[in-house]
């Protein structure tokens, strides 16, 4: 199974991105995995768009972005991307789509109150976010959606945001909840892992 896992380069304020901060711890605790592609993306859309879909043109069997919510106080599995720029500058505009003429959104085909469950089960604080945004988060996961579906591939797509490290609020010196890039690398290994059997339990099936 070919896997495509995605995090963000840091931007704003933040001189780290708690997403691509757990996805090398991640890295360091399993080493390479077969059929697992890792990148990390600008904080720009264009650019963010160009080297989406030549990710996507290799071919994959499941998509899992990560991304960082500051505020967040646990692991959000998010359920739908909406075709709405929100702060994203689209042809000059803030507040209009992202696709024009494109769906209203895209749900997720993970199951995601088994994520949470089993996030929960392993002391994770996590929940299920109804949407992912009105940021680069939501629109890398809508456009995932929307280049497999112009491309006729049926490939799941989560995303999943995490909170901020200890870290970043430290040196923020903001109020803000974190967890250890250490318990977040922990959900992505799980979350893969869970992604990873349901393909091997389709195959036995099939």
């Amino acid at each position: 199974m070919r896997v495509l896992l995605t995090a963000f380069e840091p931007y704003d304020v933040w001189e780290q991105n708690s997403s691509w901060e757990a996805l090398v711890t991640y890295l360091h605790q399993r080493g390479k995995i077969d059929g697992i592609t890792t990148r990390r993306y600008p904080v720009d859309l264009l650019e963010m768009q160009i080297r989406l879909e030549k990710d996507l043109s290799i071919g994959f069997d499941a998509i899992l972005h990560l991304g960082q919510a500051p505020g967040s106080s646990r692991v959000q599995v998010e359920a739908i991307a909406l075709n709405v720029a929100g702060m994203v500058e689209v042809a000059g505009d803030f507040f209009g789509s992202l696709v024009e003429n494109g769906p209203i959104g895209y749900r997720t085909q993970f199951p995601l109150d088994d994520w949470n469950l089993e996030l929960r089960s392993m002391g994770i604080p996590s929940s299920v976010s109804f949407h992912a945004g009105t940021y680069l988060c939501n629109a890398l996961m809508y456009l995932s959606h929307r280049w497999n579906e112009l491309h006729d591939r049926k490939c799941p797509v989560g995303f999943m945001h995490l909170p901020l490290t200890p870290e970043q609020v430290l040196h923020s010196r903001r109020d803000l909840p974190s967890m250890p890039r250490e318990q977040s690398a922990q959900a992505i290994g799980k979350i893969l892992d869970l992604i990873l059997q349901s393909s091997e339990s389709q195959t036995s099936i099939a």
